[in-house]
């Protein structure tokens, strides 16, 4: 077992008869920590099979991560992934994680279902007015779950800044980390929201345990610049949203790191499974928000298609439903699988 706890073989998608073409599937996605944002979202796909589909039916596993989700896919534990486009690009050129612990088998993608817009608060009593104050150490930081992608990027950004040596790391889960900042345990910490809409559920748990006390830090010339140096991280401004309380006691705009995160699937999963997923996605897209606040508007397809890694093959069940809906590009790469 590679970097992530072993939660045992998963059946991804397997034929239970039914359906117009005597098919039905079942799917277990890998999301992440419980009150993710990809949790959120597949549950909130789950929802819209169980009531929109008559050949489809989702469930969700909790995991360590995206970036620990790619361990699970190449351990043959699971078949289909939420998984971010920064920990996809690391582990087709063994850098970052996975130079030490490459992975060997690839999922094919699947499209987006999210765009993370990652970016710092801090506590009142910190004494950090800018991410200048970062750099000079003595904080105690919480740059999100160990295994995360959103963790990867995060990691990589504050390195490339200058902000990661001198300060005491937290390295806690999720479901843990509003606990801490109750207890004052944190100076500093990175959070995200969902596509200019809502903010992830743990952050909306460290919102209300925080005492009003959070504050978004304004960002430095040097940490913008590490922004726009790292891969797969994309700069972004705007108002925060989301918060009970009122965070711009110092800015009132903040700059993110933004990462993009889709469903992927292996050769085990049936091509008519990942068409309908994508036909839910993009037809019942007001059911799924119904669930998910923060769910994008796929009702035009080719918003499905942002986030494509054109080195990487497409499953041939989305790629079937881009090709009907005529937003499919001919540079891109179909794959195969195991029943083809």
């Amino acid at each position: 077992m590679k970097g992530a706890a072993t939660m045992g073989v998963i059946t991804t998608a397997g034929c239970m008869g039914g359906g117009d073409d005597g098919e039905s599937y079942s799917v277990v996605i890998a999301g992440t920590s419980s009150g993710s944002s990809t949790q959120q979202a597949g549950q909130a796909l789950a929802r819209a099979a169980s009531e929109e589909s008559d050949v489809l039916d989702i469930s969700v596993q909790v995991t360590d991560g995206w970036t620990a989700n790619l361990y699970e896919f190449d351990s043959g534990n699971i078949s289909s992934i939420g998984v971010d486009n920064n920990s996809l690009a690391k582990a087709m050129s063994d850098s970052g994680p996975f130079a030490d612990e490459p992975v060997d088998t690839m999922p094919m993608q699947g499209f987006v279902f999210t765009n993370l817009q990652i970016y710092w608060v801090a506590m009142e009593g910190s004494g950090i007015e800018s991410t200048a104050d970062l750099r000079e150490g003595g904080h105690t930081i919480y740059p999100i779950q160990p295994g995360f992608g959103t963790r990867l990027l995060t990691e990589e950004v504050i390195k490339e800044a200058g902000a990661w040596e001198g300060n005491e790391i937290l390295n806690l889960d999720t479901a843990d980390i509003a606990g801490a900042v109750e207890e004052g345990r944190a100076d500093a910490l990175c959070i995200y929201g969902a596509n200019g809409v809502n903010l992830s559920s743990w952050v909306q748990e460290v919102d209300v345990r925080s005492n009003g006390d959070l504050y978004a830090v304004p960002v430095d010339d040097q940490f913008r610049q590490a922004i726009e140096d790292v891969p797969g991280a994309l700069l972004q401004e705007f108002e925060p949203y989301g918060w009970e309380q009122d965070v711009s006691k110092l800015t009132d705009t903040v700059t993110s790191w933004t990462l993009a995160g889709q469903w992927a699937f292996g050769p085990d999963v049936p091509a008519g499974a990942t068409e309908e997923i994508a036909r839910l996605s993009s037809e019942h897209w007001e059911t799924i928000r119904e669930s998910d606040p923060t769910a994008l508007d796929h009702s035009d397809p080719e918003t499905m298609t942002e986030a494509v890694i054109p080195e990487l093959e497409i499953h041939p069940g989305v790629a079937q439903y881009w090709k009907d809906n005529d937003v499919w590009n001919d540079e891109w790469t179909e794959g195969s699988t195991n029943s083809e």
